[in-house]
């Protein structure tokens, strides 16, 4: 079930990201928004070419080798300090293990069990598929990634296992460092995009029903994504499954979808008539909030208020024609608001959603 919580939230990447996206390849899904942009994006990378599992052994060396050559593996990888240990690509296969950095293997961090084993496309797409630690493999198991409160095991990295702290579940949950955050959640959207109307059958999980994120998954992915942006490492995995699989992972490439998917909604439907976009971020939001005119002239002035659901007055300043605006949003209680934007002769509104 999709939270309409906002609004898109366009923060630009640099042009890096945006460079080995084929011409074209999203123009079918430009201008939409909600569910009719993730069936867009559904159809734009779907039927991709699927390898055999076997074969994910050479395609690790074009999608996951550090710069050293070695096997980058996020479940042992130290970023900015040196790992407990290095795996070598074909020579440091699975097979068996006893202990962490015995060996690698082909980590599902969507586990196969939830959507049925080894089925394909989905048991060999690499767009989930890691190279990891086969121990710290298999202590992950299939638990769902999450916070963990109290860890029961720790990896030499950091990763934990344990009971979630995540509110709306309690259950074990696996949770990678923070650096790879982000890439495991940007997974995650892929695969409910991927797969959107072709899950019927999935068993799912306690983190997703079919390929679709439950809620609790969903806000804390959201998190995750939002905290740990699109690194060179992400872009540069998407370009190798582009050149084997011929698709791409949208949210890589445009991070600012997930906004448009899954925390997007107009309030005011009969009053969108302001030319320029607005984008909010972060939403939800803990002290500040954003409001960024995106791509128009910034010498008009424009009102924001932020008023509770009663509709009573919180916050009133105008943007001066300032590109970005900050609001502070600190003393505000936990809960749902309606922020406008206006022009000054308040004649034109936008309205979106709060969180906080």
């Amino acid at each position: 079930m999709k939270k309409t919580i906002l609004l898109l939230s366009f923060i630009g990447l640099g042009f890096g990201i945006y460079a080995q996206i084929p011409n074209g390849y999203y123009d079918s899904a430009l201008g939409l928004n909600s569910n009719e942009l993730q069936e867009a994006l559904h159809l734009i990378i779907k039927d991709h070419n699927a390898s055999t599992y076997s074969d994910l052994w050479d395609h690790f060396q074009q999608t996951d080798k550090k710069t050293n050559g070695k096997v980058w593996d996020i479940y042992s990888d130290v970023p900015g300090g040196t790992p407990p240990y290095q795996f070598t690509f074909i020579t440091d296969q699975c097979g068996n293990y006893s202990q962490e950095g015995d060996c690698y293997n082909r980590e599902h961090s969507f586990p196969s069990s939830w959507f049925g084993g080894n089925v394909y496309p989905m048991y060999s797409d690499l767009n989930h598929i890691y190279p990891t630690d086969g121990w710290v493999n298999n202590k992950r198991s299939n638990y769902p990634y999450g916070e963990v409160g109290s860890a029961s095991w720790t990896s030499m990295n950091g990763s934990k296992l344990g009971n979630s702290n995540v509110a709306g579940y309690s259950g074990v949950v696996f949770e990678p460092i923070d650096t790879y955050k982000g890439d495991l959640a940007r997974m995650h959207f892929y695969m409910a995009t991927r797969y959107l109307g072709e899950d019927g059958n999935w068993p799912g999980s306690e983190s997703v029903n079919g390929s679709q994120m439950k809620d609790w998954t969903l806000t804390m992915l959201y998190e995750w994504h939002q905290n740990d942006p699109v690194s060179q490492k992400e872009i540069s995995r998407n370009n190798a499954i582009y050149q084997i699989q011929n698709n791409r992972n949208p949210f890589i490439d445009h991070p600012e979808f997930v906004d448009l998917i899954w925390f997007y909604t107009t309030i005011d439907n009969e009053k969108q008539h302001l030319t320029p976009e607005f984008a909010i971020f972060p939403n939800p939001a803990d002290d500040f909030i954003n409001v960024k005119a995106n791509g128009f002239v910034t010498d008009l002035i424009y009102n924001i208020t932020i008023t509770d659901q009663t509709g009573r007055l919180i916050i009133q300043e105008n943007a001066n024609g300032e590109t970005i605006k900050t609001l502070d949003v600190s003393g505000l209680p936990q809960g749902f608001y309606l922020l406008n934007i206006s022009e000054i002769n308040n004649q034109s509104v936008r309205s979106y959603k709060l969180v906080k």
